[in-house]
């Protein structure tokens, strides 16, 4: 019997009529249009979300390699970091299919290893956690240390990490006890002094403290709106037991850190003949857990960061590479920003060799490299737009000529 006032078909939820909309669907005893599908799908997702559990089974992990093939797309360099990230989300993924209840055959349990990366600013820590996050099938966020603070403190708590994990996960919370946490700026909350103190280290040592319950396993009350702003709010038990940690920083100056333990035999044959082999101008690929230790992480953090690996400085190829290669390189991006318009812009090959340079000389690494492009490219994306012109091409007089404009005190501050 078709659903119909004046023998026009209308849809049976919110009653439009067939020339209102623009596909009507007819079914046994009645119609539905294409806004009420679009809700109704919507409809649906939320209530999977609510209800939903993480489903790993028919998950297709990847292997440690072919992980490591997709962070090679989107980063350049560093296969170490790499190599060490993939093995430890391939080992998180293969924690997470054992039954949680059910013991192996020989009671083996599986325990997590929290990675720590060290290395330069701009060689691409938070680059690699941004990139490896697209391809996880759990939740997956990326906090800021720098803004932690002690329990009752102006700043947040160390519980709001959980929060923002707990917000990936769509409020899951079986699915937020199974994530991945980036916790960026490490070195930020390093230990002010070693000299005793009558003022409470409240942003530094008294922070760590506050990660180690997290770092190694501890079911905590996290407030799903945040920390003070909402003391009424009721509490959420969440299960830090399977959530991979895995934090990074620049820690700034434990070059020097590490140079004075490779130089501790001052006298004798064995001083000088050990000496010769090491590389300074990359002293990053030697560092040890006391190195952080005296940098100012306290032992107990150590511990509970069993992985350590660092991140090489980027060297003039690598930084040419970047502005070209990956997916979402630099030029890429301005290509995309221009075609949008219309517009062909070119690069010749001088001007990424000039660009690199100047990153190179100010030792902006690779964060650097877009404030040297914006130098460059503002008055071409100011005037062509507005020109009609269809193709631009960027000369090495052209991008030196703007260089010259811009001090180096401005680029580093970009």
């Amino acid at each position: 019997m078709s659903n119909s006032r004046n023998n026009i078909d209308r849809c049976s939820f919110c009653g439009r009529d067939r020339r209102s909309v623009n596909v009507l669907i007819a079914g046994i005893s009645g119609y539905i249009c294409e806004n009420c599908v679009e809700q109704a799908s919507q409809i649906i997702n939320e209530e999977m979300k609510k209800q939903g559990k993480l489903d790993l089974g028919n998950v297709k992990v990847m292997k440690p390699d072919e992980i490591k093939k997709f962070l090679d797309q989107y980063v350049i360099g560093q296969d170490e970091a790499k190599k060490f990230l993939a093995v430890a989300v391939y080992n998180h993924y293969k924690r997470l299919m054992q039954p949680r209840q059910s013991k192996t055959e020989d009671d083996v349990e599986i325990e997590k290893s929290n990675i720590i990366l060290v290395g330069e600013t701009g060689t691409g820590k938070t680059l690699l956690a941004r990139t490896i996050a697209r391809m996880l099938h759990v939740p997956f966020c990326i906090v800021d240390a720098t803004v932690l603070t002690e329990a009752g403190y102006v700043g947040e708590d160390v519980e709001s990490i959980l929060t923002r994990l707990l917000q990936a996960a769509d409020y899951n919370v079986d699915a937020a006890e199974k994530g991945i946490v980036f916790i960026d700026e490490l070195d930020k909350i390093a230990r002010k002094s070693d000299n005793p103190s009558i003022t409470r280290d409240v942003s530094g040592e008294g922070v760590q403290q506050g990660l180690l319950k997290l770092l190694e396993g501890a079911i905590v009350n996290v407030p799903p709106q945040g920390g003070r702003k909402h003391p009424e709010q009721k509490m959420i038990a969440i299960d830090t037991k399977n959530i991979l940690f895995i934090c990074g920083g620049a820690f700034d100056g434990i070059d020097r850190k590490i140079a004075q333990r490779l130089n501790t035999r001052v006298v004798g044959y064995n001083n000088t003949k050990e000496t010769e082999q090491i590389d300074r101008d990359n002293l990053m690929q030697y560092i040890a857990p006391q190195d952080l230790k005296s940098f100012g992480l306290i032992p107990e953090i150590i511990g509970r960061l069993p992985v350590l690996t660092y991140l090489n400085p980027l060297d003039r190829n690598a930084l040419r590479n970047i502005l070209t290669e990956p997916k979402n390189a630099l030029i890429k991006q301005y290509q995309k920003l221009f075609h949008i318009d219309g517009i062909k812009i070119h690069f010749d090959p001088d001007v990424l060799d000039l660009i690199v340079d100047k990153a190179i000389e100010f030792k902006l690494g690779a964060r650097g490299l877009r404030s040297i492009c914006e130098a460059i490219m503002t008055d071409v994306m100011f005037n062509v737009p507005s020109t009609g012109e269809k193709e631009v091409t960027i000369t090495s007089d052209y991008a030196r000529e703007k260089l010259e404009r811009v001090s180096a005190n401005k680029l580093k501050a970009a």
